[in-house]
């Protein structure tokens, strides 16, 4: 297996929720209310899905990886424009939640905000993801002979189960304050 098709299939579910940014956009433009419980979970996909997981294979396997190959000057840029838009859809990721939170408190500039936030990301993430798979991941493997690009997905595996057990992990600790503030 190419490390490569391990990325291209996490770019499958990313796409899946562009259409719906789009639409919520539109809803939005058309006077519709703002579904706050639905921006809560499209940022947490974004943030630990599409941010943790998938950019952090990106930028802590891969990227790294690649820092230490001799990458031709276009590869180099691709790599650093391809970390500049990690760090705009962490930006637009991060609006969006403070945009929710304004709107959910009446202030009709935040719903435009939201709107322009939702419109950029779904106009980002197409765009990012073709570049990537186009131009970058296909060639960039040819600079891994195929030991490394097998280490490299046992490193992206790794770093899932990291993940998982990381969130988890968060997840009971925050139960558990919970429980030791209501026995208070």
């Amino acid at each position: 297996m190419v490390a490569a098709d391990l990325l291209v299939k996490e770019h499958r579910l990313i796409m899946r929720v562009i259409p719906m940014l789009t639409k919520e956009v539109f809803r939005l433009h058309e006077g519709g209310k703002v579904n706050a419980e639905w921006i809560v979970s499209v940022v947490g996909f974004f943030r630990v899905y599409t941010d943790r997981c998938h950019h952090g294979k990106e930028e802590d396997i891969l990227f790294r990886a690649l820092a230490s190959k001799p990458l031709s000057e276009e590869h180099r840029r691709t790599m650093d424009r391809l970390t500049e838009e990690h760090v705009l859809a962490r930006k637009l990721v991060g609006r969006l939640m403070l945009d929710q939170g304004r709107c959910v408190k009446g202030d009709k500039a935040a719903l435009r905000a939201m709107g322009q936030d939702l419109h950029e990301l779904a106009e980002l993430y197409p765009k990012h993801i073709a570049l990537e798979e186009k131009h970058f991941f296909v060639p960039c493997m040819g600079y891994f002979s195929p030991m490394e690009q097998a280490e490299m997905v046992r490193a992206f595996t790794e770093f899932d189960a990291r993940l998982v057990h990381e969130q988890y992990g968060t997840v009971i600790e925050n139960l558990e304050a919970a429980r030791r503030g209501k026995a208070r």
